[in-house]
């Protein structure tokens, strides 16, 4: 008697279990894990935006799964990706550690470095966590999702190389037929997706915009020291020196390049030149120089409601404003993601959140999100219909005026002063 009753209790807890759908009754909360390296402006920012989302979803209620309405729960790590000397191994070893002991449904922000992104694909396989990915920029990680279906838990939200280069070669093109300019000087970062954007970048310049690219000078991670390769810059008659680094010394080269009074438009990304607090860094000297925000949201725009939205209820709740273009709109997005895709699932299973994410068709804080078949949220120039980055330039008098595209423009690009059309 007593067998028979020990062997009904385990068949009928067998039967609950197979009943209950995976994750919707046995949890009580839904984790987000942020992974990413947090003691750098667009990691910490990111995660800033984050715990907003959170708090805001939180606030309403949570989300709606298996009947119940479930809070989230944001844990996060700073597996340093983003600082010099540190191998990608050990970076991936604290992810898997977040993977491991806190046990995410999903992760979002995820690696800083594209090489320690396209390094963990595996590990996010081999552990089935879905990866909303807003920094690292690689279009290597598409081109794996699309061609295997293992990869398909590796989402990404923000900007890639290969959209930023569609923006940069946009600016070039403008700057080419309004003054004449026909000659550049790429100067980048030695990381993967910085790479790729000058390599890119130099086929584009040379063949269909016809541009000379009169020089092409790469630096690792932590350099300070630009001047020789401006001086190059200056004396191959350079009309404009596209930068391409988002390390916090690149900042130096603006420095350099403003105190060298060399005769060249700055037009690229430099991340400390981004936010509005670089006016006060760099003491005014800035004025004139084209930067990317690379996701609409980092940066208001009057035409486009939701980014300003976004950009003023962050500016409210931690103090001070935005100042990575990079990471934070995104990062921002993509717990309404993940929040829409579990309710549209109705499952906490990562199969089924993946499904459903790769069908979402929404407006955001960025613009239109829709993902391509390698899990590439698509970004062009009318943020109705994609998702958007943008290039702005720094006016005389310490603003940020936004100048391309001309859906969200504020104004033309000028020329700093001293320069000359070539015209």
């Amino acid at each position: 008697m007593r067998k028979f009753t020990c062997l009904t209790a385990i068949a009928l807890l067998l039967t609950a279990l197979f009943l209950v759908p995976t994750g919707a009754v046995a949890a009580d909360k839904i984790v987000i894990g942020v992974t990413t390296s947090l003691n750098f402006l667009e990691g910490k920012e990111a995660n800033n935006a984050v715990k907003m989302a959170v708090e805001e979803i939180n606030a309403k209620g949570g989300v709606k799964v298996g009947g119940k309405m479930l809070p989230f729960a944001v844990e996060s790590i700073d597996i340093r990706d983003a600082a010099p000397g540190v191998p990608v191994p050990e970076a991936l070893l604290g992810m898997e550690k977040l993977i491991l002991e806190k046990k995410p449904h999903a992760l979002v922000v995820g690696p800083f470095r594209s090489e320690a992104l396209l390094a963990g694909m595996d590990m996010l396989s081999k552990h089935k966590v879905p990866l909303l990915g807003t920094i690292a920029m690689s279009p290597k990680t598409e081109a794996k999702v699309a061609k295997d279906p293992k990869y398909k838990y590796v989402f990404r939200v923000s900007l890639d190389a290969k959209y930023f280069v569609g923006y940069i070669a946009g600016v070039m093109g403008f700057l080419g037929k309004e003054f004449g300019f026909n000659k550049v000087f790429i100067m980048n970062q030695d990381v993967a997706w910085a790479r790729a954007t000058a390599g890119i970048m130099t086929k584009i310049l040379k063949g269909k915009l016809k541009w000379e690219v009169v020089g092409h000078e790469t630096f690792p991670t932590g350099a300070s020291d630009f001047a020789p390769a401006l001086m190059k810059a200056k004396m191959k008659g350079a009309q404009v020196i596209m930068p391409v680094f988002d390390m916090p010394q690149s900042g130096i080269l603006v420095k350099q390049w403003k105190g060298m009074r060399i005769p060249a438009v700055m037009a690229g990304f430099i991340s400390p030149l981004t936010g509005p607090g670089a006016w006060k860094t760099f003491d005014g000297k800035i004025g004139g120089v084209l930067n990317a925000v690379f996701e609409l949201g980092s940066i208001p725009s009057a035409k486009y409601p939701p980014s300003k939205t976004f950009y003023d209820a962050y500016l409210a709740k931690y103090g001070k404003p935005l100042e990575a273009g990079h990471g934070p709109a995104p990062a921002y997005a993509s717990v309404y993601l993940l929040k829409d895709a579990i309710e549209k699932a109705n499952s906490l299973d990562p199969d089924a959140i993946v499904d459903a994410l790769r069908a979402t068709d929404v407006q955001s804080v960025m613009g239109r999100i829709k993902f391509t078949k390698g899990n590439q949220v698509i970004y062009g120039k009318d943020p109705n219909k994609q998702a958007l980055g943008c290039f702005f330039q720094w006016t005389d008098d310490g603003k940020r005026l936004i100048v391309y595209p001309s859906a969200i423009a504020e104004g033309k690009i000028k020329l700093p002063a001293g320069m000359k059309s070539a015209k």
